[in-house]
């Protein structure tokens, strides 16, 4: 095994922290993994990784070799993208994560256009609602909808998403139309939250550019978008819905649209990518497509 593919493996035994993961997320025997890293730790002439029964952790040369491997990799993905011109040799294998409504009905969608350009490339999507590690988990890029918390990770800012307030027909002629905060009272919400067991904070509105909550009842508490929309269109109580996720709904009549003054602030779309000097060709390549496709969906005044 020749150096680089060593320094590959070593790079993503120690952002993953194991040797199995590593394995599995390369497609290789889990034998090669440890004998590449042993190859290593013998040209060097010391200790990468502390190995345990439980975990596997960086010594403090690993840290630095850990360092140094990400920017030579990285150099060396664009040293061999420097003199590709055509399409057909765009090739390598993209991780990427995103939420799970956008990728089946955004992303997945449009994907045969990119790979029709670019037949070579190999898409592996995670679609979940939950925030992943994205060194540790080893992905290329993510998509992620809401504020960014601070990070080590680059953001590229693709626009914001309008979200509505939605219940059903159904529910309408059950509870009424809700015209005020105070009419709330008299409501259902449908509560999400990333972690179930958490408590939801309310109805969302903006109120002079300041978000705020009101305190709402419900008897549904869901943890995945696909679920919160289904939730509404049964009847459960009110949605604080994206657009580009309603307007099928809205246009085909299943949903209406209530609380029009009560908006919650547009959620923010990002791609999130690891901090390196320089990013792969196909990993550029993936993100101007995911820019333009999002393009069509999001309002570009963040």
């Amino acid at each position: 095994m020749n150096r680089l593919d060593a320094m590959q493996i070593f790079v993503r035994v120690a952002e993953l922290a194991s040797f199995t993961k590593a394995a599995d997320s390369l497609g290789l025997p889990k034998a090669s993994i440890s004998t590449a890293v042993q190859q290593l730790e013998s040209l060097l002439a010391t200790r990468l990784l502390h190995r345990t029964t439980r975990k596997v952790q960086m010594t403090q040369d690993g840290q630095v070799f850990y360092e140094r491997c990400k920017d030579l990799l990285a150099d060396m993905d664009e040293l061999e993208g420097l003199f590709q011109q055509g399409a057909s040799n765009l090739s390598g294998r993209l991780r990427v994560d995103m939420p799970s409504a956008m990728a089946k009905n955004r992303i997945i969608p449009r994907l045969p256009e990119l790979l029709a350009q670019h037949p070579q490339l190999q898409v592996e999507i995670s679609s979940t609602d939950r925030r992943v590690d994205v060194i540790r988990e080893g992905f290329d890029c993510v998509i992620r909808v809401g504020k960014l918390s601070d990070s080590s990770l680059i953001a590229r800012p693709l626009g914001s998403l309008e979200l509505l307030n939605c219940v059903s027909p159904d529910y309408l002629a059950r509870f009424g139309t809700p015209k005020t905060l105070d009419d709330l009272q008299h409501h259902q919400l449908v509560h999400y939250v990333i972690t179930l067991g958490s408590k939801s904070p309310g109805f969302e509105y903006t109120e002079k550019g300041e978000t705020k909550f009101w305190p709402m009842p419900g008897n549904i508490t869901v943890n995945n978008s696909d679920a919160y929309s289904a939730a509404c269109l049964a009847g459960f109580g009110i949605a604080q819905i994206p657009r580009i996720g309603a307007q099928e709904y809205l246009a085909e009549g299943k949903l209406v649209e209530v609380l029009k003054d009560y908006r919650a602030q547009a959620m923010p779309v990002s791609l999130i990518y690891p901090n390196r000097r320089n990013l792969s060709r196909r990993v550029q390549v993936f993100m101007d497509w995911v820019s333009s496709v999002m393009g069509d969906y999001v309002d570009k005044q963040l």
